[in-house]
């Protein structure tokens, strides 16, 4: 799984994996923080977390721009340094009055611009790593394996974001209000680490980074394509753009309509096996077992079998031990669900990779663009359990005012449908920056990767959908919208197949 890729690739993953350590965390409280500090209804609220989600996703494709003239490797460092601005400035609890808005849609504007600069770049020199002959096979491996160290850092930051609030209420007597600015604070220290994992190991990607300075050791842009087939390249481009714009509407659901339904809908403890998924520590002792098994089959020596034997048996009788050991309950947040979907993206990276890669060796694995409808296809089914879980409840506003009659739900529906989505996350968000680092012309790289952000923009922006929906309408009929835009895009992405398949010949 990790054989035979360049080295830089997992000095960015790293470094890449600081930054949205940080960012999850804050997004993990943020909706919820907006309605608490500011009295805001869940339309505004979802407005305002939709449009940041849009801007942050937005703001690459000038990032892209700026860096194919002046360089990738300079717009990451700039772009770190201006997300630092703004997290620090909301960091600082300035209570809930106009002054407050003003101060954190301030630091919201930092923020996206500095992941503009940041993100789609650092994405771009990962594809440019594998321009090179010899690595070039491994590019769709590489970028899941780019992907999964993303969602390790954000599989840590619900539970961070939770426990650094609640430790702000306890210990620092602060608010309940003023403790969430504890947890925006936990993205400076990450940012800070990102960017020294960055500088402490460049040498193994400064040939990727462009720029004028590079001039002597940069990898020389070639673009032999006729003005047809850049063309046909770009217009592929788009109509994948398209597609992941219904995508990401459906999918950042997560720190909306589904956040309101772990808040208002789901039980708020939790006992017996299904507590031990709401510790972190248990489930990053699900994925240690589930990588040294794999480890185990792959393993080339007796030893190393051994040693990844030895570990998945250890990891094993630690869980038992504990499960054989639980007592009570546990209290459940609407935040800490915002973990599942990290956890199953590590944990199932390595089955996506073996499934794919034995595909791959009888020539029947699917193109990206048919994996990215078929990602579609899964989404929707995603939202489908959702609808399944939600016959029979209140609507949101009559369970505002049900009172003691209020009905809760198990944990269990949307675990679950977080591992739906996963599934169609895996198939569609790293195929689909392979698909573009691939397919993008040359002198276009950071353009097109830009476009990919915008498309994934235009989404967040539409995720109020799910916020202006939350309130009168029955939550089955809430979620079959999101149902109808995953089918209706997915059967867009079979009609345009052919076209969008020959674009990477």
């Amino acid at each position: 799984m990790f054989k035979g890729h360049p080295k830089g690739l997992y000095a960015l993953a790293l470094a890449n994996t600081g930054e949205r350590f940080g960012y999850y965390t804050m997004l993990a409280v943020f909706a919820l923080f907006l309605r608490a500090n500011f009295g805001l209804d869940a339309g505004v609220a979802g407005a305002i977390y939709s449009t940041f989600l849009g801007l942050v996703y937005f703001m690459p494709l000038f990032g892209g721009i700026m860096a194919d003239k002046f360089g990738f490797g300079r717009m990451v460092t700039i772009g770190i340094t201006i997300m630092f601005v703004g997290y620090l400035l909301l960091s600082f609890p300035l209570g809930g009055d106009t002054v407050a808005m003003i101060a954190m849609l301030g630091a919201l504007l930092f923020i996206s611009v500095g992941t503009g600069l940041f993100k789609g770049n650092l994405q771009v020199m990962v594809g440019n790593l594998y321009d090179d002959p010899q690595y070039a096979d491994k590019r769709d491996s590489g970028f899941s394996i780019f992907y999964m160290a993303i969602n390790i850092g954000a599989l840590f930051a619900p539970t961070a974001a939770v426990k650094i609030k609640e430790w702000a209420e306890t210990s620092l007597g602060y608010s309940g209000n003023d403790a969430y600015h504890f947890s925006f604070a936990v993205a400076c220290a990450s940012l800070i680490a990102s960017i020294a994992i960055y500088y402490i190991f460049r040498s193994t990607f400064r040939h990727v980074e462009g720029g004028e300075r590079k001039k002597d050791n940069a990898v020389k842009v070639e673009d032999n394509l006729t003005p047809e087939e850049t063309k046909a390249r770009v217009v592929a481009l788009c109509l994948v753009f398209a597609v992941v714009i219904f995508f990401w509407m459906a999918f950042h659901q997560n720190g909306l309509a589904l956040t309101y339904f772990a808040d208002e809908f789901t039980a708020k403890s939790s006992e017996g096996l299904q507590s031990m998924a709401f510790n972190v520590w248990n489930l990053a002792l699900v994925i240690v077992a589930v990588y040294a098994g794999f480890s185990f089959f792959q393993s080339e020596t007796g030893k190393a079998k051994g040693i990844s034997a030895a570990v998945f048996a250890a990891v094993v009788a630690v869980l038992v031990y504990k499960y054989v050991n639980l007592s009570g309950s546990v209290a459940v947040s609407a935040p800490i669900f915002q973990q599942f979907n990290p956890f199953y993206v590590v944990a199932l990276t390595p089955v996506s990779m073996a499934i794919f890669g034995a595909l791959a060796k009888r020539g029947k694995e699917p193109s990206a663009p048919r994996k990215i409808a078929y990602g579609m296809l899964v989404a929707g089914l995603g939202f489908a359990v959702m609808a399944v879980g939600s016959f029979g409840l209140l609507t949101p506003n009559e369970q505002a005012a049900a009172g003691d009659a209020a009905t809760f739900v198990s944990a269990n529906w949307l675990i679950s449908t977080y591992l739906v989505l996963t599934f169609a996350e895996l198939l569609l968000s790293p195929m689909g920056i392979s698909f573009v680092s691939k397919v993008a012309p040359p002198k276009l790289k950071g353009m097109m990767m830009g476009g990919w952000f915008v498309a994934t923009a235009i989404g967040n922006m539409l995720v109020a959908v799910g916020g202006f929906l939350w309130g009168g309408l029955p939550l089955w009929l809430v979620w079959s919208v999101f149902i109808a835009l995953c089918l209706i895009s997915a059967l867009f992405m079979f009609v345009m197949m052919k076209r969008l398949e020959s674009a990477t010949k």
